[in-house]
């Protein structure tokens, strides 16, 4: 079957191979029918070495299809059901899972194992995932079962950007009714922070980008404002004046934009990190600004999401209108187009590209 596979670190550009195999089904796994996956830029990343994965692998991570088969044990789910695939499931019986009540933060489903083969050699897959192939196996946990009436194509955003964009703003941050709000940067995720802003009722919403054509999208999305790095000074004393934001979104996943984001934030608020960060990059505060501010630094894994749940939730929101899924994609590709999808990622007409297998 067709996949992409990631061969080397750092690299710029997948192999497209029509070889690829799956290992056989085990007890507890679920083999999955991809129909759709989106392009996330976590991909990107595991591309270029900010998220450790080691080759060979099929990458791809949001995803969504249709079951083929199920091994030994799994109940949940059967053939023919439509599902979303997690790329961090929660097991259910850990600390995170049981007492700590953050399912979001368990590790069982997470780590990349070698579903896939190509002739003799084992290929992995990226967080247990693989969905940059036309068929992927997952462990029962990472199976979501969905309403068959959802389109696959917006379901598979769910399996990444929409629940950790939606879920910082509303699980994460806990953005309250009336309060006011900055998202700093304004992609797939951004976009999915911003609605999630609206959702939760944040009378203004600031989106701040360096690319205009994403502020009139962010606008759209439900943006009061939108306005370019420079710009930003004299739009956030007109909106709230000096006194700085409720919560702050920081959407980008660099040092600068993270500190900024605390910046931008008034004493007592909340900055959330959602953005993923190179492991290297590193930014400081000091001992004193902490303590006086009585700020709120938080990071935001996955949504803070509990995806057996939320999944659903999600797309409750998507079917009564409050969330705009179909909107997001901005682009339609077949998998031998993955790399010029990786490299227009960043353009500004761009918030997700979507696979269509």
């Amino acid at each position: 079957m067709l996949a992409a596979v990631l061969t080397q670190v750092p690299t710029e550009e997948l192999i497209i191979a029509d070889d690829i195999t799956l290992r056989d089904i085990a007890p507890g796994d679920v083999r999955v029918k991809i129909a759709h996956s989106g392009v996330c830029h976590s991909d990107l990343s595991a591309m270029n070495g900010t998220i450790p994965l080691e080759p060979p692998a099929v990458l791809g991570h949001e995803g969504a299809g249709v079951v083929v088969e199920v091994g030994d044990g799994v109940t949940h789910v059967a053939p023919g059901d439509h599902v979303i695939i997690a790329f961090s499931p929660p097991c259910g019986n850990c600390n995170y899972c049981v007492n700590r009540q953050q399912p979001n933060l368990c590790m069982a489903g997470f780590l990349t194992q070698p579903q896939f083969r190509q002739g003799d050699t084992v290929v992995r897959a990226m967080t247990n995932a693989g969905t940059f192939a036309e068929e992927t196996i997952v462990p029962a946990m990472a199976a979501i079962k969905i309403d068959n009436d959802v389109p696959l194509d917006v379901a598979a955003l769910v399996g990444c950007g929409v629940t950790t964009g939606v879920g910082a703003a509303l699980n994460t941050a806990k953005v309250t009714p009336g309060s006011s709000v900055v998202v700093i940067g304004a992609g797939g995720v951004g976009v999915a922070a911003i609605q999630g802003a609206a959702i939760a009722g944040a009378s203004e919403i600031v989106a701040v980008d360096l690319h205009e054509g994403k502020l009139d999208r962010a606008k759209a999305f439900g943006a009061t404002h939108a306005v370019l790095p420079d710009d930003l000074p004299a739009a956030m004393a007109e909106i709230i004046g000096g006194d700085g934001f409720d919560f702050a979104l920081e959407c980008i996943g660099l040092s600068s934009t993270m500190r900024q984001a605390f910046d931008l934030t008034r004493r007592g608020g909340t900055a959330c990190v959602v953005g993923v960060g190179r492991m290297e990059d590193t930014f400081s505060l000091s001992a004193f600004e902490l303590f006086f501010s009585e700020k709120i630094l938080v990071g935001s894994y996955y949504g803070g999401a509990d995806v057996r749940s939320d999944f659903n939730r999600f797309l409750r929101l998507y079917k009564s209108g409050r969330l705009d899924l179909e909107g997001m994609i901005s682009r339609r590709i077949k998998i031998d187009e993955i790399n010029d999808a990786m490299s227009c990622m960043g353009d500004a007409d761009i918030i997700r590209q979507v696979i269509d297998f």
